[in-house]
């Protein structure tokens, strides 16, 4: 078998001419898109993975900002429990410190009442026990009864000083004998016993006032010498009003 030393060297070169071409032609830019396709492969890598951080970021910041809000809502639910139960503890207090003085102001109330309602009765009972001492004295009426009064009045005038009795005996317009009632034959002597214990001629004249019930009193414009059972019955009733 020969071989073709000529033919092998001329393959060999084809080979290497079809190689050197390809490598020029073929591979070059095949290799350079396959560089540049790794390249933007990688930088697509690198956005996702930037991409996937700030979605990270963003997810955390939600998730505290969740956070955040729950904490803000459950503390001012807190603050807004807190704010209730305080007020209702001041609308419980005041509600007990108003109805505690409506209870006080009540029994105050009930307690002036009922003394003013004693009171009452008691001036109702008073009125009352003077009005009936009234109507028995005018049943025992009579000389007697006028004589001691008469005698009374005597005593009081002796018991003045003289510049009272002075003073009374000379009163402008002269002085009342006020009765009763008209004493009729005991009027002179009724004048003779008080003109003596006056020492004196004084102007007197007689009149006569039912309400005195019984007694004698002297009477002028500046001066009452008060002698009768209406005056008592008077001091008894204030009497029994200032002791109430």
């Amino acid at each position: 078998m020969t071989i073709d030393f000529w033919g092998l060297g001329l393959q060999a070169v084809n080979v290497l001419i079809l190689v050197w071409l390809l490598s020029r032609v073929f591979w070059r830019p095949v290799a350079a898109a396959i560089a540049t396709r790794q390249a933007s492969a990688v930088a697509l890598i690198a956005d996702a993975d930037a991409t996937r951080a700030r979605a990270g970021a963003a997810l955390a910041e939600v998730e505290q900002a969740r956070a955040g809000i729950t904490d803000e809502r459950v503390a001012a639910l807190n603050a807004a429990r807190g704010e209730a139960e305080a007020a209702s503890k001041a609308i419980l207090a005041e509600a007990r410190s108003k109805a505690d003085a409506m209870v006080s102001a009540a029994k105050t109330a009930i307690l002036r009442d009922t003394e003013i309602a004693q009171t009452a009765n008691d001036a109702k009972a008073s009125d009352l026990s003077l009005k009936i001492a009234a109507k028995l004295l005018r049943r025992i009426d009579g000389p007697t009864v006028q004589s001691a009064f008469l005698s009374g009045l005597i005593e009081a005038i002796g018991k003045m000083s003289d510049a009272d009795r002075v003073a009374l005996a000379a009163s402008p317009g002269g002085l009342e004998i006020v009765t009763s009632n008209d004493i009729g034959d005991e009027r002179d002597t009724v004048l003779s016993m008080v003109q003596t214990a006056l020492g004196g001629s004084t102007d007197l004249r007689f009149a006569t006032d039912p309400d005195l019930i019984a007694g004698l009193e002297l009477r002028s414009p500046h001066l009452n010498l008060r002698n009768s059972w209406q005056a008592d019955l008077i001091q008894v009733h204030k009497a029994v009003t200032d002791a109430q």
